[in-house]
């Protein structure tokens, strides 16, 4: 059963898992389970993805239950009206805050502005000796993406020198391979943990909040954080 974490008569929200597919995707045969069949089927009606979450990224995730709901929401995610919130544990200690203003590429060559906004909340250094490094430091950041480009906050924290542990694709696959054969851990660790939009039919506030997956939280335990 997807944990469900808000809902009305046009909005349904779920706190997504890791590794779970949104749709059915032609780069993704190796699955049959998606999240938009799973939550159709347990709650008995259409579901319509506003938006998107990586497979590997765990977190809030908004449908809409009709197609003007749907279009409205997407607006609204074009625009950047829709403010969010991100968890990830990331490679090194970073600054208190930070900002990165980095366009990023589309697959077809064309260049986007992409920004993230930043916060450290939490910094750990395990005993843990890495390559030239004796111990092993990382941290525990919030971003906010302004702009919603595809992996922005991946490649964003990657131009920056410290990875999202868990990510493959643009990570540091050393890091990878210690969380991997060390603690048995093979998820990327970033999770969307808040929304806040404009309801597209009533106009009030919403706040959508999803706590963090059970692989998330055994890292922050192995990180000796709250």
């Amino acid at each position: 059963m997807l944990e469900i974490i808000y809902s009305d008569e046009q909005l349904i929200a779920i706190n997504k898992p890791h590794d779970l597919l949104v749709h059915r995707s032609s780069i993704a045969a190796d699955t049959s389970e998606f999240a938009l069949q799973l939550l159709r089927d347990q709650i008995g009606a259409r579901v319509y993805p506003v938006h998107r979450l990586d497979r590997k990224t765990g977190g809030a995730l908004l449908f809409a239950l009709d197609k003007d709901t749907d279009k409205a929401m997407q607006q609204q995610f074009m625009n950047n009206q829709v403010h969010k919130k991100y968890l990830a544990i990331v490679r090194g200690h970073t600054p208190d805050s930070g900002e990165v203003d980095y366009s990023l590429r589309k697959e077809n060559g064309t260049l986007q502005e992409a920004f993230t906004a930043y916060r450290t909340l939490q910094l750990a250094e395990l005993p843990v000796p890495l390559g030239k490094h004796e111990t092993s430091r990382y941290s525990l950041v919030e971003a906010e993406p302004t702009t919603g480009r595809m992996h922005q906050l991946r490649k964003h924290f990657a131009h920056i020198f410290h990875p999202i542990i868990g990510d493959r694709t643009h990570g540091c696959n050393k890091q990878n391979k210690l969380f991997k054969e060390k603690w048995e851990m093979n998820t990327m660790l970033l999770h969307a943990s808040q929304l806040n939009f404009q309801h597209p039919i009533t106009n009030q506030p919403i706040e959508i909040n999803a706590s963090l997956q059970p692989e998330f939280i055994v890292v922050m335990q192995l990180m000796g954080w709250e």
